[in-house]
């Protein structure tokens, strides 16, 4: 396996490889009724080459947001597709860092509310049918390809997730998880954060959930997956890991706490999937919230009066540049890969 250490000081330039820069970033947001029974809620960002008006999208009193042109036009021309997976307890917001980038670079980038395990929604009964979260991207591919006003390729995807959003991407993929693996091996290593909320949700708790859990949950039209700091990875079974045909690039915080371990959780995806096809960076001095959206001051105790506990979201780590700078390494090496793997549209 190939490790490549952020303070090995990796040689990735703003720009990245392949795709054009655009002028500005268009915003829009989006509803999927394709399926009543699970209607999603979704964002796209994408290269414009319009003007206009400036719109802070995400930004309030504890989080900065980022600037965008709701409703431009997109740009000409035929574009990468990326979707982003968020975490549990998260939104389609949490890496508008990461899509604001990339959209600069020419990419669409499409991400969805995942019902049952997003902030607007932590439903248990719904958050425990995680095998509807990578058929949520699905469904958002289908969507945005079939509208030839984004221009998106559909024949080579990118996916990017964090937390649980990074097992939906390697699900995505191609990843098979075993449900009986993974709670045996809970039993061992109970401190997860995975663990943990995998028996809050009580995922699995059935013969069909766990049925539904084992099946295969990949999309074809993926061709480059990203992980970032992901969780429940020990469920993937070694051996549907080393059969992946999609490159993967695996991003740790660090080498993780005592919930999120990069040990128990990045490092064994990365050593697992074929030689050649992996990439492994650990983030240094990030924490697993470093992936979320820069905190304003005085954002941690906002966060605390709102919800004793969710401090954590704006603490950043030991890294003496700030969430800035780690969002902008992150960035450049996630922009290098899909560059890489994607290749031009």
């Amino acid at each position: 396996m190939r490790l490549l250490f952020l303070l090995l000081a990796l040689a990735l330039v703003a720009t990245g490889g392949g795709a054009a820069r655009a002028d500005g970033v268009g915003f829009r947001r989006l509803s999927l009724t394709d399926m009543p029974e699970r209607p999603l809620e979704a964002a796209v960002w994408y290269p414009t080459s319009a003007s206009g008006p400036q719109t802070l999208i995400g930004d309030n009193a504890a989080l900065v947001g980022e600037s965008v042109i709701v409703n431009a036009a997109p740009a000409a021309g035929r574009h990468r597709l990326v979707v982003l997976s968020h975490g549990f307890g998260g939104n389609f917001g949490n890496q508008a860092w990461l899509a604001v980038v990339l959209a600069r670079h020419g990419y669409v980038v499409a991400a969805v509310n995942h019902p049952g395990t997003t902030s607007r929604n932590l439903k248990p009964d719904t958050g425990a049918r995680l095998w509807e979260r990578p058929r949520d991207l699905s469904r958002l591919i289908d969507k945005i390809t079939r509208d030839p006003a984004f221009g998106a390729d559909a024949d080579k995807v990118g996916v990017v997730g964090h937390s649980l959003g990074g097992w939906t991407a390697v699900a995505l993929a191609g990843g098979r998880f075993d449900p009986a693996r993974f709670t045996a091996d809970c039993d061992v290593h109970a401190q997860l954060a995975a663990c943990e909320i995998f028996g809050r949700l009580e995922a699995g708790s059935t013969p069909e959930a766990r049925a539904r859990l084992a099946g295969d949950l990949a999309d074809r039209r993926v061709g480059a997956a990203v992980a970032l700091d992901l969780g429940l990875a020990r469920g993937f079974t070694p051996e549907s890991l080393a059969g992946l045909k999609v490159p993967v690039l695996v991003m740790s915080a660090g080498e993780g706490d005592a919930q999120v371990p990069a040990a128990l959780e990045s490092r064994y995806l990365a050593a697992h999937l074929p030689f050649g096809l992996e990439r492994y960076i650990a983030l240094a001095g990030a924490t697993h919230f470093t992936f979320l959206p820069l905190c304003k001051p005085g954002a941690v105790a906002l966060l605390e009066a709102e919800k004793r506990g969710d401090g954590p979201i704006c603490h950043n780590g030991t890294a003496a540049e700030g969430r800035a700078a780690l969002h902008a390494q992150a960035a450049d090496a996630v922009l290098h890969f899909l560059d890489s793997e994607l290749g031009a549209p």
